[in-house]
């Protein structure tokens, strides 16, 4: 099959902004505040260049603007990329990774092979390790291009992003250069796990996703990897995941991964638990024709537990965790499961199936039920679960559900680091009452209201006696969101950064 070409690698270095041989110099600039010393200097080797397109209106420095200025060989690189800042008063570590982003993009866009952003302005309190690894995810984020089935040849396009992040100050660059060693693997980890989720459904299903995961976890130390096919899942009764994969040529897998440090600070471990549906066409309650492609994304949560698990075992955190990846394909057939089913789920509990493109819930009740099996006290699963938490935030943020206050803070808290947004929504008995069935235990639809209250309270039934999270992150699983401007179509790998936070943080 055919191979991701794009590449891209961050560093820090010492260097003097007109004298660094780039295609791209990036130069972030706020607008309320004077020019920096630096940006003066460049101005005025440049002609008065910047300051007269300020003049003339042409970049105001707004939040996410940028403009090229061109330097016809009057400093070492070849342009000058403007980047708005918007007001000093309202930055936040968020302004950084936005427009690091940005200029990445902005650099792919015009085929730069080299970029280098600039850090000028000077702050006394500034985290400036932080700030590494934040401009380096932002700037895999950014640069990002999904490309392997591109046919043009080599000199038509651009392979490969070299970017740097330079200051004039060598301990300061080192301080960055830490940073960017973990904002590298990050930055990394979440591109792939785009590069997952936007692949075909016809070359990625449950059975590759499996070998993905086993070839990851063979190639990171500290990873092992076991694969329940469908004659293993059938063997121990997981009937959630069985009947939703059971129409599809491809059959389902579920992919545990184990990170087990010796250090590791928690008795029990952690659970990951992600639904990773690798196409999604809604099985017999067949979806609408509209956007169905987009349903490769409905892996979402399952590329975010596996690339997670990568980057806490290549950080070495000092935390047991398990990854429990729920794969299956979802598709119309004269074997499919069919409304009116009902399911016995690996915890023994039944489910009525009113309507097959409920199905993410029922891989999960077997997941989850995988989880306690291996003694984990702490759950948080995520899914692209329903349209109803679309409707309900947009497309800005996830959704939030918890069976535990503190648990959910510590979510909320990674989301607001990592700028992976999430919004606590109701996990309460009301709904969890709407979810119990009359023929069976459990039915995996309720009315048409709360949709994602419902999904959510479906799937703690099966996550008792647990700390359990729920993120539905159908918001947030794609570049649809109008705010993201500065990313190529497609996956964001929504999740890595903020599961990787939550678990560099457990104490």
């Amino acid at each position: 099959m055919a191979k991701e070409m794009f590449k891209i690698d961050v560093k820090a270095q010492k260097a003097d902004a007109a004298k660094i041989k780039t295609d791209v110099l990036a130069i972030g600039v706020f607008s309320d505040v004077k020019n920096s010393v630096i940006l003066d200097v460049l101005d005025k080797k440049l002609g008065g260049a910047i300051t007269r397109l300020k003049k003339i209106g042409d970049f105001k420095a707004a939040l996410g603007s940028s403009a090229f200025v061109y330097t016809n060989g009057k400093i070492a690189a070849e342009r000058v990329l403007l980047i708005g800042f918007g007001e000093q008063k309202k930055a936040t570590m968020d302004t950084f990774r936005q427009t690091a982003a940005k200029a990445a993009f902005e650099a792919v866009n015009v085929k730069a092979k080299k970029l280098a952003v600039l850090l000028h302005y000077e702050e006394k309190d500034a985290n400036f390790e932080k700030l590494g690894q934040i401009i380096t995810e932002a700037i895999h984020f950014g640069g990002y291009r999904y490309n392997e089935f591109m046919t043009q040849k080599t000199d038509e396009k651009i392979t490969s992003l070299s970017a740097v992040i330079i200051k004039d100050n060598q301990s300061v660059v080192n301080k960055i250069s830490k940073g960017v060693f973990a904002g590298q693997i990050i930055g990394q980890a979440q591109n792939f796990a785009r590069t997952l989720c936007n692949r075909p459904g016809s070359v990625l299903y449950p059975a590759e996703l499996a070998a993905i995961a086993k070839k990851i976890s063979a190639a990171t130390k500290g990873l092992s990897c076991t694969i329940f096919d469908d004659k293993k899942l059938a063997a121990k009764k997981m009937g959630g995941i069985l009947g939703v994969g059971q129409g599809s040529v491809h059959k389902p897998r579920m992919i545990i991964i184990k990170y087990s440090p010796r250090n590791a600070k928690n008795k029990e471990p952690i659970a990951l638990v992600g639904k990773a549906i690798t196409f999604d066409t809604g099985g017999i309650s067949l979806k609408p024709a509209a956007d169905m492609h987009e349903m490769k994304y409905d892996m979402t949560g399952g590329a975010a537990v596996l690339m997670t698990m990568q980057t806490i075992a290549k950080l070495k955190l000092p935390v047991a965790v398990y990854g429990i990846i729920c794969a299956a394909e979802n598709r119309p057939d004269g074997g499919s499961y069919l409304p009116g089913d009902i399911l016995t789920t690996y915890s023994g509990k039944t489910v009525e199936v009113l309507n097959t493109d409920a199905e993410g819930r029922l891989v999960l009740s077997d997941g989850l039920e995988q989880a306690k099996v291996l003694k984990c006290k702490t759950a948080i699963d995520l899914a692209t679960l329903t349209g109803a938490c679309v409707v309900a935030l947009g497309k800005h943020k996830a959704g939030l559900f918890s069976n535990d206050d503190k648990l959910a803070e510590k979510i909320k808290s990674a989301a607001k680091e990592t700028s992976e947004p999430v919004w606590p929504l109701p996990y309460e008995q009301v709904y969890i009452d709407e979810m119990k069935g009359t023929i069976s235990d459990l039915k995996n639809i309720a009315s048409r209201w709360g949709g994602s209250c419902t999904g959510a309270a479906f799937i703690g039934e099966f996550a008792k006696g647990m700390a359990w999270a729920h993120l539905d992150i159908a918001p947030v699983s794609d570049t649809s969101d109008p705010m993201k401007k500065y990313v190529q179509p497609g996956s964001i790998g929504f999740g890595v950064r903020l599961l990787t936070e939550f678990l560099r943080n457990i104490k």
